[in-house]
């Protein structure tokens, strides 16, 4: 081993030696340590059914042998099996689904595959990868990206010559179906599809991309082709159920890791409480950026995760404040959408060869673009699902060397239960992933773009269901006509247009600089535009301010000049939650649990300024931003007159503040029960106290931050009773006297009686 190597090891052992002696101190801000030995990988003999070249090129590539997950992969395939692999990080997956192919593509060369990745920068990141392997075989494979940047010119070569398309599910939606016409070629000769970060599929997202994949069957069937599928995935729960839901086709599961691991390292960080009366910790922020730093200057090439772009640009502000002089200048990256795609490509190579010390991301590298070697990862804040962390943990020591990860908790809810409640965190299995194809929303949007692409015929089904009854329902809405047996499309519009696979519309608002010549800096999606770029706020884009000078909604742009001041904006929003029609409703104690549709309108109504280190709330503004609207499905406990009026001592202030804070505590606990990221779960309260007692009758609402809904609210109304009691045990457990962002939020934001009030309203539901 090489003795620069060797000492960085040791450094990381040292690390973890001081975390180890400072977990042994009373009330110690380490919360559990858990260590994975490292192991020995299973090797097996490349198939002897694999074409001599590919193994040719194996060898070449200094592949002698695969691992037993990768030869199980091959052979199944070779047994024309549909199959879904799930290993962990950095194991090899991506030659399970490409040995497959090559082997096809040596065989037939006028065969065609289809990649389908989350992400732009994945499916070029893996299109590096194929041709590495193409150049070594010697063949005339053609590989190409197709998506929103590819060159017109280009299109219609990748159509008539590329025997593998890689893109994402969004242009196969939008941009490649609707067009199937001039795809003939790939369509007719269409053997494997292949579904790289399958994990990630699920919720609004899977269930769009269910109908997506039901829209390419039918046009494969058209043409004449039968593709198998082959998935990969992140560790989950359901693997092949998902697989299953997602391409309605059986599944083989290969999810034995045969790949060699290194040493790990997981720490749980709880910050230290500064004030005990009122629950209120050391910032999760500055702590991680004294962690992060410590490894930085140990010589640890070190990954941080925050869960948003503004904690993003905020960690990266203050790294660079730390490290930008001396050896270690320009050592710190930050990393999210929004960067400029050639931006994100030089980061990523940086990252590879060494010359960047740390890079600040959001959930955008916890996909497996490739980065090489990383040393350790600290995370700013729970991730919201333990696949998630577990899959960010899994970017340090991707080449069998020691690594680290440290999750570094806030004072949310459910980062205080999981760091506090290791054993549960260490002792479940990762989430369920679910969809919901059958959300009547998302259903009759892709029916709308089948019928665009191909006339759907009498007793036709899409998916399951019979569109008989549907397709009448679109003809009296004007964009069908049925005629010789089938149902055409008569509409002038273009169907895909109106659908984003995300849930929100498809536009991206551009970010302009005119602090000089104008120019493009960064574009930024549609909801994160209306919190980020509204007029007077301070956009951070890799540790420099800009002030937003004009916010021009109608043409999706933002004109920003540069600044330097030491403070950051942060929206502040409103929501409105108003019931549509009601499910199912029972009686709890005195009140009410319900289930049903409603809508929620939300508005960005102002702004904070927050200065940098300190926190301090240094002025705020007004906004009349647009309003959102959105149709979903809700849980909500409705409570009458007559139950409030058991809390003669509360007043209506003090009632309401212990109904939002009590919402506070429920979302932590429902995004548990019901294995979901809580912010899959919008959470809300009537506040119109009109006048009086006898007319303040709230409703507290967990909607499905969706719309249409994915399914969280209907297992919520069936677990009230668990819910409750363990919300109430979360508000008993927590040691704060008066509130606290760990259980109903801090008492100087939702009033000083908010936790006494919340366990009296549980109290009286729980009888």
């Amino acid at each position: 081993m090489a003795p620069a190597l060797l000492s960085k090891q040791q450094d990381l052992q040292s690390v973890v030696r001081q975390f180890e002696l400072l977990m042994q101190q009373g009330d110690s801000p380490i919360r559990a340590i858990r260590r994975q030995a490292a192991s020995v990988g299973d090797f097996r003999d490349v198939p002897d059914a694999v074409h001599p070249r590919l193994k040719a090129a194996l060898e070449s590539r200094g592949i002698a042998k695969l691992y037993s997950h990768q030869a199980e992969a091959v052979a199944l395939s070779a047994a024309e099996r549909n199959l879904v692999v799930v290993t962990p990080t950095a194991s090899g997956k991506t030659l399970c689904y490409n040995l497959p192919v090559f082997d096809l593509l040596l065989r037939e060369p006028e065969a065609r595959a289809l990649y389908l990745f989350p992400t732009k920068a994945l499916a070029e990141d893996q299109l590096h990868e194929f041709q590495k392997m193409a150049d070594a075989i010697g063949a005339d494979i053609r590989a190409f990206t197709y998506d929103g940047d590819t060159p017109q010119d280009a299109r219609k070569t990748i159509r008539a010559r590329a025997n593998v398309v890689f893109t994402n599910p969004d242009m196969l939606h939008s941009g490649i179906l609707p067009h199937h016409t001039r795809w003939a070629k790939v369509f007719e000769n269409l053997r494997y599809i292949v579904i790289d970060e399958l994990h990630s599929c699920r919720g609004v997202y899977g269930s769009h991309l269910a109908n997506v994949l039901r829209r390419l069957k039918r046009i494969c069937a058209f043409y004449g082709a039968a593709p198998r599928f082959i998935c990969s995935s992140a560790t989950i729960a359901n693997p092949r159920e998902l697989a299953e839901a997602l391409t309605e086709s059986a599944f083989d599961l290969v999810d034995v890791n045969g790949a060699p691991s290194g040493e790990k390292y997981f720490i749980c960080y709880n910050p230290p409480v500064v004030n005990e009366r009122l629950g209120i910790r050391r910032s999760y922020i500055h702590e991680t950026r004294r962690l992060a730093l410590e490894l930085i200057e140990r010589g640890q090439q070190t990954l941080v995760f925050a869960n948003n772009r503004l904690a993003t640009e905020v960690l990266v502000t203050y790294l660079k404040d730390a490290v930008d002089r001396g050896p270690l200048e320009n050592a710190v990256r930050g990393y999210r959408g929004g960067y400029l795609p050639r931006e994100r490509r030089e980061i990523e190579r940086k990252l590879r060869d060494g010359e960047i010390r740390a890079v600040v991301s959001t959930n955008a590298l916890e996909l497996g673009i490739d980065i090489g070697s990383l040393d350790a990862v600290v995370m700013a804040g729970y991730p919201g699902t333990i696949a998630s962390t577990w899959q960010r943990a899994g970017r340090a020591g991707r080449r069998q060397t020691p690594s680290a990860a440290v999750l570094v908790a806030s004072s949310a809810p459910l980062d205080q239960y999981i760091v506090e409640h290791p054993d549960y965190f260490f002792g479940q299995p990762p989430e369920h992933a679910h969809i919901n194809a059958d959300n009547l929303e998302i259903l009759l949007g892709h029916l709308k773009c089948a019928a665009f692409e191909l006339p759907i015929a009498d007793g036709e089904k899409f998916g399951p269901h019979a569109a008989h009854e549907m397709c009448r329902f679109l003809e009296e809405s004007g964009f069908l006509h049925h005629s010789a047996g089938s149902w055409h499309w008569t509409s002038e519009t273009y169907p895909a247009d109106s659908i984003s696979l995300r849930a929100v519309t498809s536009d991206n608002f551009v970010v302009v600089d005119v602090t000089g010549e104008p120019k493009v800096i960064a574009e930024v999606d549609f909801p994160s535009a209306l919190t980020t770029l509204h007029e007077k706020a301070i956009y951070l884009h890799e540790a420099r301010q800009f002030h937003v000078e004009r916010f021009d909604y109608d043409e999706r742009k933002a004109y920003v000049k540069r600044v330097n001041c030491d403070y950051f904006t942060q929206a502040i929003d409103y929501s409105r939650v108003t019931v549509l029609e009601e499910f199912e409703k029972e009686s709890q104690a005195a009140a009410f649990r319900v289930h049903g549709d409603v809508r929620v309108n939300r508005q960005v109504v102002g702004f904070k300024k927050i200065k940098f280190y300190t926190q301090e709330n240094v002025g705020a503004g007004k906004l009349s931003m647009p309003e959102q609207e959105m149709h979903t499905t809700a849980f909500w406990l409705h409570f009458p007159a007559e139950f409030l009026a058991r809390f003669p001592d509360l007043t209506p202030t003090e009632k309401l503040d212990g109904l939002i804070g009590m919402g506070h505590a429920l979302r932590t606990i429902a995004a548990l029960l019901v294995m979901c990221d809580p912010r899959d779960l919008g959470v809300a309260v009537t506040e119109d106290i009109a006048g009086s007692l006898a007319t303040f009758e709230p409703n507290l609402y967990l909607y499905d931050n969706y719309p249409g809904g994915i399914g969280q609210s209907a297992p919520l109304y069936r677990m009230t009773g668990t819910l409750l009691g363990r919300t109430a045990e979360l508000l008993a457990a927590c040691v704060c006297e008066s509130g606290c962002p760990s259980c109903v939020g801090a008492a100087g934001e939702n009033g000083a009686r908010a936790k006494h009030a919340a366990m009296r309203i549980l109290s009286e539901l729980l009888q």
